[in-house]
């Protein structure tokens, strides 16, 4: 069994298309599509910013609307048309600069059907301020007098969401979960108005639980419980921190320790993904937002090998535009 997993893991991560979680004895209804694999903030070449698209009988669901997110979206074949909600895990830039170009795009390709944006609170404050910054392109139009002016907000709705929230996407019951990216005082002024949640989507078919960001967290385990599908994000810090020192090397000292901090504290580690998923029982992990740059070969394997540990069964780490 070891060396099956072993196996498995190297033709993974020297680009095999056998992909364990992909396999299935009848095809899923669902499809979710890992449409930007890396974390923020640096962009990179290869990988679009955090952004997912969940595909059911009854539509297209935006989970995360990381920069790109559009063009990702027509690379998977998913008309903007067919999108009939966005929902967001948490208001990091790299979670959500990708929506602007999403309501954009709408407005100027005439889609005005109803698009429900879910988010934790400090939602309908980020999407006033984005249809506040379409008013000047809304009202000259393409420059030609008497331009009819419509009302780029038209049949958008933001629903904010807190812990315990619980919701509807079509045939989907969706459940939302307040995880450790923050470690605010609890019931501080700080911790009332900001959180991040985590997300369980019970299906027809099956369950998909996506983590957002996260550290360690006993109420994102809870929801992962039993999930079919776990997406996860990980994070390798070592890499990440290189990373950033390279491409920033005039960060001041405390600004860097506070970074290195939150890397360490609000994220979860191959380890931390190995342990979670055993103990929520998940049937397969699909992991993303990887921030550090672009993994290859032996770092791969050590990837699946320190989730491998203590999860006995499938993972995938994705890149953009997988399908599940």
């Amino acid at each position: 069994m070891r060396f099956l997993r072993y196996f498995a893991a190297m033709l993974l991560a020297f680009g095999s298309p056998i992909c364990p979680v992909h396999a299935q004895t009848q095809p899923a209804a669902s499809h979710w599509i890992t449409l930007g694999t890396q974390g923020g903030p640096i962009p990179v070449p290869k990988r679009s910013q955090p952004a997912n698209v969940l595909l059911t009988g009854d539509g297209a669901y935006l989970v995360d609307a990381g920069d790109g997110a559009a063009e990702q979206l027509a690379k998977a074949g998913v008309p903007l048309a067919q999108l009939k909600a966005v929902v967001i895990s948490h208001l990091h830039f790299d979670h959500t600069a990708g929506l602007l170009g999403i309501l954009g795009l709408r407005y100027q390709t005439n889609i005005y059907t109803p698009l429900t944006i879910y988010g934790p609170p400090g939602t309908k404050q980020l999407v006033d301020g984005l249809l506040a910054a379409m008013l000047p392109t809304a009202k000259s139009g393409y420059g030609m007098p008497g331009s009819p002016y419509v009302d780029p907000g038209q049949g958008i709705e933001v629903v904010e969401l807190r812990d315990g929230a619980n919701f509807r996407l079509g045939a989907a019951r969706v459940v939302a979960a307040k995880n450790t990216h923050y470690s605010f005082a609890p019931g501080s002024d700080d911790d009332r108005a900001f959180e991040s949640l985590s997300y369980r989507f019970e299906l027809p078919d099956r369950v998909i639980v996506y983590s957002g960001d996260t550290g360690p967290s006993d109420k994102f385990q809870a929801i992962a419980r039993d999930a079919d599908l776990l997406v996860v994000e990980m994070i390798d810090v070592e890499r990440t921190l290189q990373e950033i020192r390279r491409t920033s090397p005039n960060l001041p000292e405390p600004a860097a320790k506070a970074l290195e901090t939150h890397l360490r504290t609000h994220h979860l580690t191959g380890e931390d993904v190995g342990k979670l998923a055993g103990l929520a029982h998940a049937k397969a992990v699909v992991v993303t937002h990887l921030s550090a740059p672009e993994a290859t070969g032996d770092v791969l394997v050590e990837y699946l090998r320190q989730i491998g540990a203590h999860y006995p069964g499938p993972v995938v780490i994705a890149r953009d535009l997988e399908e599940f």
